[in-house]
């Protein structure tokens, strides 16, 4: 069956009761549904962090204002559920993998393109003005059992021989007397590069900031049929055609089989689940040691992340699950809830009072893909594997250069790949049931 997690009968729905759309101050503002027949030069389909970037990038460098198509509300994706983390890191593949494919001179430059789309998001919220609760740069990866030390310490060789990163191990000791404990840390490799940041704050202030260099959004306004007549491509909506010379598909873990050929059966929605607690008190912090704001995670791959935010709750996430309904999110929430008391038993009583989730998106080769299809007026940028909050906006930009005719556009050998079919997509699900069995048995056993 089709995988759509986005419910195009019902447009204009409010964002998931989470921490950010909680703390991040007014919707933004002039973001008024289609209304009528209209000839466009651009048209993105989607409000997210990919969305929202070409719709800024072709504005202010290209002088071009596109519209921006949103089903529900700016950000009411993934990009205003995801855990903040703007990384180092790009698809799930290793060095080697790329080495092999493509040499080892594209290869680093590769890696560097995640490197460059961490500083693009630096620059862009400093440039802009945007408050978006940025933490201290640096991160932290814990080896979750003894024998994952031996993975960090050949990563450490790695990342500076590499690539010349500039990467710490710590010792069990030192990361419980530095920075917190957890009866699943066992040491850990101390990153200087990346911070995490308000995942919805990011995505309004972009959203403002294309608004005020000439970018057009046009909320409750989800693309419910596409056809060609021409050079044009008719997208229909509930309020009227937009009739449009280039399209931008920018819904990530949101894209519908049905919306082009181009990404039907080639994607793969997966579930990241997140909980904030209350505010610690500071005797709770000292239980734990809990004394940085770096942003953390493990070594699983099905990996658990987590951050102290401003006011001292915990931001607790794992990937899992399949079915977003209210049965499967209450064993959800219950579980990550379980598994924050394992990780830190004298937090064992502190409550959470957030829970949602949100649908990031993988592809069959483990990477992302920015594309151009039919007679080059069809864009995409997706599949980030969940390391989005830097990679679309680089991407974004990417887009936006590329549409413009500019230099810039060019995504390189990784990125560039044609973006691959599953084979028999009806199977997916239950493709993904049996790989995460299988990395759970992996992450616990061996």
């Amino acid at each position: 069956m089709p995988i759509n997690p986005t419910d195009l009968s019902r447009p204009g729905q409010p964002h998931v009761a989470s921490y950010w759309a909680a703390t991040a101050g007014s919707e933004v503002e002039n973001c008024e549904p289609v209304n009528g027949d209209r000839d466009l030069d651009v048209a993105i389909i989607g409000g997210g962090y990919t969305g929202l970037s070409v719709a800024y990038h072709l504005a202010r460098e290209h002088g071009i204002s596109a519209h921006v198509l949103e089903a529900n509300r700016v950000g009411w994706g993934c990009s205003g559920r995801n855990g903040g983390y703007c990384s180092v890191g790009i698809g799930k593949e290793d060095f080697d993998d790329w080495a092999a494919r493509f040499g080892r001179e594209a290869a680093k430059a590769v890696f560097e393109q995640s490197r460059e789309a961490v500083r693009m998001v630096k620059r862009l919220v400093e440039d802009e003005a945007i408050d978006v609760d940025r933490t201290p740069e640096g991160a932290l990866e814990l080896a979750h059992r003894p024998n994952r030390m031996a993975d960090l310490v050949l990563r450490r060789k790695h990342l500076r021989e590499s690539f010349g990163l500039d990467v710490r191990l710590l010792s069990k000791a030192e990361l419980d007397g530095g920075y917190l404990v957890s009866r699943e840390a066992h040491g850990a490799l101390l990153h200087d590069e990346g911070f995490a940041l308000h995942a919805m704050k990011l995505g309004r202030g972009l959203a403002r900031a294309g608004q005020r260099h000439g970018a057009i959004l046009h909320a409750a306004s989800p693309v419910t049929g596409w056809r060609r007549d021409g050079k044009r491509h008719l997208l229909s909506t509930p309020g009227g055609i937009v009739r449009a010379r280039q399209v931008v598909i920018a819904c990530n873990g949101y894209t519908g089989d049905r919306l082009h050929p181009a990404t039907a059966g080639r994607l793969l929605p997966a579930l990241s689940n997140i909980i904030v607690t209350r505010k610690l008190t500071q005797a709770e912090r000292q239980s734990v040691n809990w004394q940085t704001y770096l942003k953390i995670w493990d070594t699983r791959r099905l990996l658990f992340y987590y951050r102290l935010l401003p006011e001292n709750r915990v931001l607790f996430g794992a990937r899992g699950g399949i079915e977003d309904e209210p049965e499967s999110n209450q064993r959800e929430r219950a579980w990550l809830e379980r598994r924050f008391a394992e990780m830190f038993p004298p937090l064992a009583k502190v409550e959470s009072e957030y829970f949602w989730r949100g649908w990031v998106c993988l592809a069959r080769d483990k990477n992302p893909h920015v594309g151009t299809v039919e007679d080059g007026t069809v864009h995409y940028a997706l599949a980030y594997m969940g390391s989005g909050v830097a990679l679309s906006v680089y991407c974004g930009r990417m887009l936006a250069a590329r549409i413009a005719g500019r230099p810039g556009g060019e995504a390189g050998p990784l990125l560039g790949t044609p973006l691959p079919a599953f084979p028999f997509p009806a199977l997916r699900r239950i493709y993904q049931r049996l790989v995460y069995r299988y990395y759970s048995f992996k992450d616990e056993w061996l």
